[in-house]
C-alpha cells in the first residue's frame, strides 16, 4: 500500500522522452506487437523497478526488503518491497504467512498487535517492531513470503484482470501500478472503482475498444482517486509516467526508458 515522499507523498512515478528519442523511434503497435506482458520475467522485474522508483526513490527494489517507517500517512507503518502497511491487513497476512512457514520468527510474538491495530493508524503494541523487521528482512524466508504474498494480493490479480481485458504490457503495469497504490477493493479509490469509472468511459479491448482510448480513460480514473487523498495528490505518477508511455505507442513497455519520478531522473536502458 502507498508511501508518501520524502519531498511531497512518497510515491509517484515517470516522466518524458527527450523529443530526438520520439523521432527516432518508432514503438510496434499492439497488433503487430507479439507480447508475452508482465509473465515474462524480464518484464516483471521493470514493472517493480518503476514501482521502486515512486516508492523508494531508487530502481533497486531488492533492496527494500528492511525499509519500515511510520510515513504520517494514517496506514501505520509501512514496509517492505510493496509498502505492506500495519493498518491496511496486507502487513499483517505477510506475517501470518511468514510464521506459517516459519513459527520461530522475529515478528511472530507482534502477531497479536498487528491485529488490534488493523484499520487504524495506532502502533500500540508494536515497540521494538522495527527492529524485528530489519533482522527478519535478512532472512531468505521473510523476502521470499514478501514476494509471494506481493505476487498473491497484487500482481497476479492485475496481470489476470488486465489479460481478461485485452490489455498488453503497459496495460497490466498500468493495472498493477494502480492495485498497488490503491488496494484491490472496489470502492470509488480502490482498483475495482477505478476501472469501474473508467470503463463507464470507454470500453475494454476485450468488450471491443481500442486499447490506448481505454488506457487514457482509465489514467484519467485513477487520476481523479489519486486527488481524493492528499498523500497521493500529486498525479505526476499518472500524467508523467504512465501517460507519456501510453502517448508514445509504447504498449509493450519496450526500454529504453526514461522518466522522472518527483523531479529525480531515472533510466532503464
Amino acid at each position: 500500500m502507498p508511501r508518501v515522499h520524502g519531498k511531497a507523498a512518497r510515491r509517484t512515478l515517470l516522466a518524458a522522452f527527450g523529443t530526438a528519442l520520439v523521432t527516432a523511434t518508432q514503438w510496434p503497435s499492439a497488433e503487430a506487437a507479439t507480447t508475452t506482458g508482465l509473465d515474462d520475467p524480464e518484464k516483471k522485474d521493470i514493472a517493480m523497478r518503476l514501482v521502486s522508483s515512486a516508492e523508494n526513490s531508487s530502481l533497486d527494489w531488492k533492496a527494500q526488503y528492511g525499509f519500515i517507517k511510520d510515513i504520517g500517512d494514517g496506514r501505520g507503518y509501512t514496509a517492505g518491497i510493496i509498502g505492506f502497511c500495519s493498518g491496511t491487513s496486507d502487513m499483517l497476512a505477510l506475517v501470518e504467512l511468514y510464521t506459517e512457514r516459519d513459527p520461530d520468527n522475529p515478528l511472530a510474538d507482534y502477531l497479536p498487535a498487528l491485529r488490534a491495530v488493523d484499520g487504524t493508524d495506532s502502533l500500540n503494541g508494536l515497540s521494538g517492531f522495527p527492529t524485528a523487521w530489519r533482522k527478519a528482512a535478512k532472512t531468505s524466508a521473510f523476502r521470499k513470503a514478501q514476494r509471494d504474498e506481493r505476487d498473491r494480493v497484487y500482481f497476479d490479480p492485475a496481470v489476470a484482470r488486465a489479460e481478461k481485458d485485452g490489455l498488453g504490457t503497459l496495460g497490466q503495469f498500468v493495472y498493477y501500478d494502480a492495485m498497488v497504490m490503491h488496494g484491490p477493493g472496489t470502492d470509488a479509490v480502490s482498483f475495482g472503482g477505478i476501472r469501474k469509472r473508467a470503463r463507464k468511459n470507454a470500453d475494454t479491448p476485450a468488450d471491443g475498444g481500442d486499447e490506448t482510448t481505454y488506457l487514457h480513460a482509465f489514467l484519467d480514473s485513477r487520476a481523479w482517486a489519486m486527488k481524493q487523498e492528499a498523500a497521493h495528490s500529486d498525479v505526476t505518477r499518472v500524467e508523467t509516467a504512465q501517460r507519456v508511455f501510453l502517448k508514445k505507442g509504447n504498449l509493450d513497455l519496450d526500454t529504453p526508458l526514461k522518466w522522472k519520478v518527483y523531479g529525480d531522473s531515472y533510466t532503464i536502458a
